[in-house]
């Protein structure tokens, strides 16, 4: 009884011990460790990042308890909470708002071909074993250490962000070369200009006042028989002249890609004026996109009248300077030498605002004006350099022949040891005869040259040596989805002037703002050589109403697969153009609704990746279907539907109010709560 009566006593005495340490602890060190935290955290800078948490822990202590169950706070304390509670506040930065989804660019990728598997799985950063699981779901078989194609390879480049760049061929790394300039090398460089126009209207004959010699003596009948190049003094410069058999050889050496004139002067005689040819020869420079400068020949004979002439340019849609026109004439003579100074001078003026540049340090490049076989030197050829220096030891490649240039003979028949841009010259050394037309280039050496050569000569071969193909009605629709231009070029003839006319005129109504009808050329009578060279260079096709083709132009026309269409009735000339044009108008593109799926659920899946878990609130999913990723008002994801199942078993359609498994191309960040908006877009042909 004694023991159980003392021990509240005991437990009385340790109550009261514990109360006497609590009062025996001084005050002072309670205030100094308060001031202590509170300096600590007012010396603390402000970041702004989230906001600081000084405030939020004051209000939970002042909120700890009722305030009329709190002590008061001594003094000391009050003041330090009070400095604790000034403390600077840095408001929260707002969030950054979702960076939009942008559609990452392949990493390109250059290597040499063929490579072998294991290293092109090195290159993407890939596992061998997967691009054979890859290779073979595409029903290619190859092994680790087996060599794939560029073909190949690019097949599955993509699927890892990658894209291969197609090894250029020896041709293409140095034309590639040859194709850059360096601005801070360029310097002024002679005009070339070509003489056209109507037979015997003194072209020649112009050419020969110009250059002050007898050339027209040597000509076979007064007409000339071969393309011939040759360079005058001017003051300080000079001017290379081409002097062709007419406006047929000019634009077949277009129709082989060289465009070697910067200037075209067509002659007029001034007694005679506008003739059928001289219209063609218009139709060819404008084609080419070459300026024109007028001479009126023969302006010394007594029935001269150039203001007739004029007339007759403009009312073909060539208006001269004095006439309120941009196009520069000039009256000559080529028997009295009249206007030729100003002819000159005119074309000086008219080559420097066309800022005509090269570089003459660079290897050389240019046009084959004319080849042939001489008796006792081989093959010759006449070449404008156009670009860079030709010297005697180059190795050349031009056409489908290749060979070291032995001699160079200028146009006055001297051997020179350079030839600047601009210049004409004959070579000797190549192993054929090019063809007048051809691109001439120089090569680091022989087996650079017997490379590209060879590798043309087995093009040529497998194509059977047919010409590159034209463009058809057929194959308009077909160029403009591939992305080329929305233009057709079209050649008229008929067998009279009004028919002319009134074709022209109905296909030109057939033009939009979205297709341009350009009718580079139209006159009467057959269809000849002339016109299929000029559709062969510029792609064009002719239509010919109450024409036939001449004999020499139906071969030719099938040579260079010159499209030609020949009608009785023009209804029927303009129906075929309008449906080819009709094709060639881009399709009015609409979207249409086709499902909405909600994900319900996300399924991880080896090798699969994401599967989305849904269910079709409505419409219906297709496989393969374009589709968008909706993350509340968030577009997430716009692409393909990849794969679509019921349970395990691959669908193509799954109905409203079913259950399915939905695979996104190459995505998968799907979520609960998703929503896949499945839709088709739909094309409809326009019409005219």
């Amino acid at each position: 009884m004694k023991k159980a009566k003392e021990e509240p006593k005991k437990k009385v005495k340790t109550e009261t011990r514990v109360k006497a340490k609590v009062k025996a602890k001084p005050k002072a060190a309670v205030v100094k460790k308060v001031k202590a935290k509170v300096e600590a955290r007012a010396t603390v800078k402000p970041e702004v990042k989230p906001a600081p948490k000084v405030v939020p822990k004051v209000e939970a202590r002042k909120l700890e308890a009722p305030r009329a169950e709190r002590p008061s706070p001594k003094p000391e304390v009050k003041t330090a909470l009070k400095s604790e509670a000034k403390a600077p506040v840095v408001p929260p930065a707002p969030p950054a708002p979702p960076a939009p989804l942008v559609k990452k660019e392949p990493v390109k990728v250059s290597c040499k071909f063929p490579i072998t598997l294991k290293d092109l799985a090195a290159k993407m950063n890939a596992k061998p074993n997967e691009l054979i699981m890859k290779l073979m779901k595409l029903k290619v078989m190859a092994t680790i250490n087996q060599a794939v194609d560029f073909e190949v390879a690019s097949l599955i480049a993509a699927d890892y962000g990658y894209e291969f760049e197609k090894p250029l061929t020896r041709e293409e790394e140095i034309t590639k070369a040859l194709d850059v300039e360096d601005k801070t090398k360029l310097i002024s460089r002679a005009p070339v200009v070509t003489l056209m126009g109507h037979v015997d209207h003194g072209k020649t004959s112009l050419l020969d006042a110009i250059r002050k010699s007898r050339l027209a003596e040597k000509e076979s009948g007064g007409i000339t028989q071969h393309i011939g190049a040759y360079e005058v003094a001017v003051g300080k410069g000079h001017i290379t002249f081409l002097d062709t058999p007419g406006h047929e050889a000019f634009t077949a050496m277009r129709a082989r890609g060289a465009q070697a004139t910067d200037i075209v002067i067509l002659v007029v005689a001034s007694d005679d004026g506008v003739m059928p040819q001289t219209k063609e020869a218009i139709d060819h420079a404008r084609a080419a996109n070459v300026p024109i400068v007028v001479a009126l020949n023969k302006i010394d004979k007594p029935d001269a009248n150039p203001d007739k002439v004029k007339k007759q340019l403009m009312d073909i849609g060539l208006m001269t300077e004095d006439w309120g026109g941009k196009t520069i004439a000039v009256g000559v003579s080529a028997k009295t030498g009249q206007g030729i100074d100003e002819l000159l001078e005119m074309l000086i003026l008219e080559s420097e605002m066309l800022e005509l540049k090269a570089d003459p340090t660079r290897a050389a490049k240019g046009v084959i004006i004319e080849g042939k076989l001489s008796k006792g030197g081989g093959p010759i050829a006449t070449v404008l350099v156009q670009k860079g220096t030709l010297r005697p030891g180059d190795t050349v490649v031009a056409g489908r022949h290749y060979g070291k240039v032995r001699a160079m003979i200028s146009d006055l028949g001297h051997r020179i040891n350079e030839a600047l841009p601009s210049k004409p010259v004959e070579i000797l050394g190549l192993a054929g005869v090019p063809e007048a037309g051809d691109i001439f280039f120089v090569v680091p050496d022989e087996k650079a040259a017997r490379e590209i050569v060879n590798r043309r000569q087995d093009e040529a071969k497998a194509t059977h040596m047919q010409p590159v193909k034209r463009i058809t009605l057929e194959e308009l629709s077909q160029q403009v989805k591939e992305g080329k231009a929305k233009e057709l070029k079209i050649i008229v003839k008929a067998d009279v002037q009004g028919s002319v006319e009134a074709l022209e005129q109905s296909l030109k109504g057939l033009e939009t703002k979205d297709i341009k009808l350009d009718v580079i050329h139209s006159g009467v009578g057959s269809i000849n050589e002339s016109d299929i060279m000029l559709a062969a260079a510029s792609n064009a096709i002719i239509i010919g109403f109450h024409a036939d083709l001449t004999p020499e132009a139906a071969p030719k026309a099938k040579l260079e697969e010159v499209d030609v269409r020949l009608y009785r009735i023009i209804y029927e000339a303009i129906s075929d153009v309008r449906s080819a044009m009709e094709g060639m108008l881009e399709p009015t593109i609409s979207e249409v609704f086709v499902g909405r799926a909600d994900v319900r659920q996300v399924f991880k899946v080896t090798k699969a990746g994401t599967i989305a878990g849904c269910f079709l609130a409505k419409g219906k999913a297709i496989r393969g279907a374009s589709c968008r990723l909706w993350r509340e008002k968030d577009k997430v994801f716009e692409g393909k539907i990849s794969s679509l199942k019921r349970f395990k078993e691959d669908v193509k359609e799954v109905a409203e109010g079913f259950e399915c498994g939905i695979s996104l191309d190459n995505f998968n960040d799907v979520k609960v709560g998703d929503v896949i908006e499945i839709f088709e877009l739909k094309k409809t042909a326009r019409k005219l």
